[in-house]
């Protein structure tokens, strides 16, 4: 297959490699032996180093043993960016478990739907989200095994001391009764202190094909499936993104690490990446774009991993141009598509290029990136990574490989692509069709090899007959100085199939009406692409990690339209 795309990588990025046939624990017990004194972790003023991380993680493992976790077991780990969501991601893999992240939004049906589909007899919790949890098993039975953790068990010694007076102040302090089936986190640990190498060396053994991770879909746009990660998949995407990044210092890169872990990119472009180069990762639970400032300043970091929404924040805080961000070297995006300007903006308060990327759950996740260094054109999803290979199918058979410059579906092909859903093969046949994934997403190409995102297949609109990639639509409102964002999507229409609706939020101070933005779009747009209609919110429903949530505006547009044909049969 011809990868067109191979010329424009940076200088120094290999066409292909021979990846180590390690596991995900084995990414932290080589950066233990490189860089034992390194800080590994630092969690507002608490510094724990790679030789601390890696004893941490295997007294975890024999905790966990201890309580009866077996090889093969899920752990569920509902934890935001603190030390113990580290700890526990490791220590689970050590014990030959299998991790599976889960959303600390997630309501009660949310989490037992989680904990019954993944088959969880065990959840790390924060002690804010043990009244969710309680009311779940009370329900359910589930989980069988809860460990409880707070906030300022790993905070410097005098923090810990302030933190439940403040906890208390700000109605956050929930007291949690440790007895079984609850349990301490840090009592855990100290009950396995006083086991040796001996013991540790009787941890289950596990190899790369053995499965590490159990991560759930965004339900962004459906249900959400539990993806099969295997060590492998995992260790494979972070050594990509290694090897994507010509220029990294292994052991004196600062990582941000306020892009949430619980998520497969969080946890492939930050916590993992930065372990297996031996980098210091701030830990920040919140994101507070004051915080996040003030701490790329302090802490020169050097590596950020964010969400157009994050670079969005971080420019629009009016106190930005006091802090200095151009430590920042590399700068990743990824999740959703990066608006040009806020790319422009970040660019000019930083002095960094953002690089934005792709991916997707399933691929473990990244698949494609821009150049760190190289130029690339606007709007771009970037170059297929090292030893990934990539097609534009055609939407209908996905047989028929399209030409170079139209839209079609991407399917990709690689070491990092995962084994199947859990325990859905239907929907596992669905998508992987003779070694390749079918992402569901359409998108185009380049004569130069880059990958430019139109939409996902789900949400093409088709009014008239014609084909409207909301992206596209998005774009043009997005241009008008009165639009901060916006979203389209097609709700039915007994007249067209589909009538183009969006849903607009507008910047702060700035007025304008659905006609203004209705003749913007004319301007710029076929008839048949203008949207019918356009509703203004204050703000747009989102995912933790900020990706819209698309499924419930589209909804509401199918239940507007259908109001709106109930009412007009009526009359």
């Amino acid at each position: 297959m011809e990868r067109v795309w191979i010329s424009r990588y940076d200088a120094g990025v290999p066409l292909t490699s021979a990846y180590p046939e390690w596991t995900v624990p084995d990414l932290l017990r080589h950066s233990a032996s490189r860089f034992p004194d390194s800080t590994a972790l630092f969690f507002y003023g608490a510094r724990i180093s790679y030789c601390e991380l890696n004893d941490l993680t295997a007294r975890f493992a024999l905790g966990l043993r201890q309580l009866g976790v077996q090889a093969g077991d899920r752990v569920s780990l509902m934890l935001p960016n603190i030390p113990q969501a580290v700890i526990a991601y490791y220590g689970v893999l050590k014990a030959g478990a299998i991790v599976t992240p889960t959303n600390p939004l997630y309501v009660e049906r949310e989490i037992q739907s989680q904990l019954i589909d993944s088959g969880s007899e065990t959840i790390v919790a924060l002690d804010l989200f043990y009244p969710r949890i309680r009311a779940v098993r009370e329900r359910a039975r589930l989980p069988a095994r809860i460990i409880i953790t707070s906030l300022g068990d790993f905070l410097p010694a005098m923090k810990r001391l302030v933190y439940p007076i403040k906890a208390r102040l700000e109605k956050r302090w929930i007291v949690v009764e440790k007895t079984p089936p609850v349990y301490d986190f840090l009592e855990l640990l100290d009950s396995s202190r006083r086991q040796g190498e001996r013991d540790v060396a009787r941890l289950p053994v596990v190899g790369p094909g053995d499965l590490a991770q159990i991560q759930y879909t965004g339900g962004t746009t459906g249900a959400p499936k539990g993806v099969m990660l295997t060590h492998r998949n995992v260790v494979v995407n972070a050594m990509q993104g290694r090897f994507w990044c010509t220029d990294f210092h292994d052991g004196q890169e600062v990582f941000l690490g306020a892009v949430p872990l619980f998520h497969c990119y969080g946890l492939s472009t930050c916590q993992n990446l930065a372990v297996a180069t031996g980098g210091q990762m701030i830990l920040l639970p919140r994101f507070h774009a004051e915080e996040v400032v003030k701490t790329i300043h302090q802490h020169r970091v050097t590596i950020v991993s964010g969400v157009p929404m994050m670079f969005a924040m971080i420019t629009d805080f009016p106190k930005v141009s006091r802090y200095d961000l151009h430590s920042i070297r590399v700068c990743l995006s990824g999740a959703s598509p990066l608006p040009a300007e806020i790319q422009e903006r970040f660019e000019r308060v930083s002095g960094v290029k953002i690089s934005e990327g792709y991916g997707l759950t399933e691929a473990g996740p990244t698949t494609h990136c821009n150049p760190i260094h190289g130029e690339h054109p606007r709007g771009s999803m970037g170059l297929p990574f090292p030893d990934t290979d990539a097609r534009i199918v055609d939407e209908e058979t996905g047989l028929r490989e399209v030409p170079t410059g139209e839209p079609g579906e991407l399917i990709v092909r690689g070491p990092q692509v995962m084994r199947g859903y859990w325990r859905k093969e239907a929907e596992t046949h669905a998508v992987l069709r003779d070694g390749w994934l079918y992402t569901g997403d359409i998108v185009r190409r380049d004569e130069r090899g880059f990958f430019f995102f139109l939409d996902r297949k789900k949400d093409v609109i088709k009014p008239w007959g014609e084909t409207v990639y909301p992206r596209e639509v998005e774009e043009i409102l997005s241009q008008h100085p009165a639009v901060r964002e916006a979203v389209v999507v097609g709700a039915p229409d007994r007249h067209y199939g589909e009538a183009v609706t969006a849903f607009v939020v507008r910047k702060d101070g700035c007025t304008v009406t659905e006609r203004e933005l209705i003749e913007h779009c004319r301007r710029s747009l076929a008839r048949f692409k203008v949207p019918a209609t356009i509703e203004f919110r204050s703000e747009f429903p989102r995912t933790i990690i900020g990706k819209v949530l698309r499924r419930a505006l589209r909804d509401e547009a199918k239940m507007a339209s259908a109001g709106l044909q109930a009412s007009s049969k009526a009359m």
